[in-house]
């Protein structure tokens, strides 16, 4: 074992290797510091680690290049990043919601030729855990791991709608609603409307709020409690792509949310859960 002189200039005595196997050890440690604590500072990191704050925060710059970590540009602190679900997606049985989500998946992106998403809710952002494509979709953007924002995509207003009033005086107040395109929603009052009508409807709508030339729909997905734990979008070029105006992809939409729900033992009526 490495005496701790040895562990302080970095030097793996099995190989005689500057850095290396101690650079890993320590990667792993911030990880593990940041799943505990849900986020931290340099300063703290460096503290707990007994190491100086510009190795901290080198580490950290290499996990957030490698998107395992996600810097909260409001408050500069460390959090873990979605990166991590691409390597936790590849365990068989690891992400149940992804497993069982799968085929219906599949089946919606055949069915309707558009690209299917699921997204759970994550430190404030919609993140896509699962991506499906239709046989003739023009998308080709890879959107698992990615996360998008709440007031402008349709999983996100789905799963904002979801929750208590304070809930989402929480989420919105860390992050704010910044515009992504001139059509973005960044009225809360607003949003606050729209929201009630995705609860009354069961569904979200969004037209062009996060890219131009983007529509999508998505619907909830609940567990056996009947708590909304995830949501299941369809979206596609808006000069093609209304869902609006296409009842029977709305409740083909809306079946799919419902037979992935069934899968993860909801049996309930079809509602959106909290307000």
């Amino acid at each position: 074992m490495a005496s701790n002189n040895e562990r302080d200039v970095g030097v793996d005595v099995e190989t005689g290797q500057q850095g290396g196997v101690q650079s890993v050890d320590r990667a792993l440690t911030v990880l593990e510091i940041l799943a505990r604590d849900g986020h931290a500072g340099v300063s703290d990191i460096a503290e707990e680690m007994g190491i100086h704050k510009s190795t901290v925060s080198r580490l950290l710059g290499s996990l957030v290049s490698r998107e395992m970590v996600h810097q909260n540009s409001e408050r500069g602190k460390y959090q873990l990043g979605f990166g991590i679900l691409r390597l936790a997606s590849s365990i068989p049985g690891r992400l149940g919601l992804v497993r069982e989500a799968r085929p219906v998946l599949e089946s919606l992106a055949e069915e309707f030729k558009e690209t299917v998403n699921l997204a759970v809710l994550r430190s404030g952002y919609a993140v896509n855990l699962d991506q499906a494509m239709g046989p003739s979709t023009l998308a080709t953007f890879d959107w698992v791991g990615s996360l998008t924002p709440l007031h402008a995509t349709s999983s996100g207003k789905v799963l904002l709608a979801a929750l208590s009033a304070e809930e989402r005086d929480r989420v919105l107040g860390g992050i704010g609603m910044p515009a992504r395109t001139p059509r973005t929603i960044t009225d809360r009052n607003a949003l606050e409307a729209e929201l009630l009508e995705v609860a009354r409807s069961g569904y979200g709508i969004v037209r062009e709020e996060f890219e131009i030339g983007l529509n999508a729909a998505a619907v909830p997905i609940f567990n056996h409690l009947g708590t909304v734990i995830g949501a299941v979008s369809i979206s596609g070029p808006a000069f093609r792509f209304d869902p609006e105006e296409a009842s029977v992809l709305l409740e083909g939409l809306k079946q799919a949310g419902l037979r992935i729900s069934a899968k993860m033992g909801y049996a309930g009526p079809e509602r959106m859960a909290g307000g």
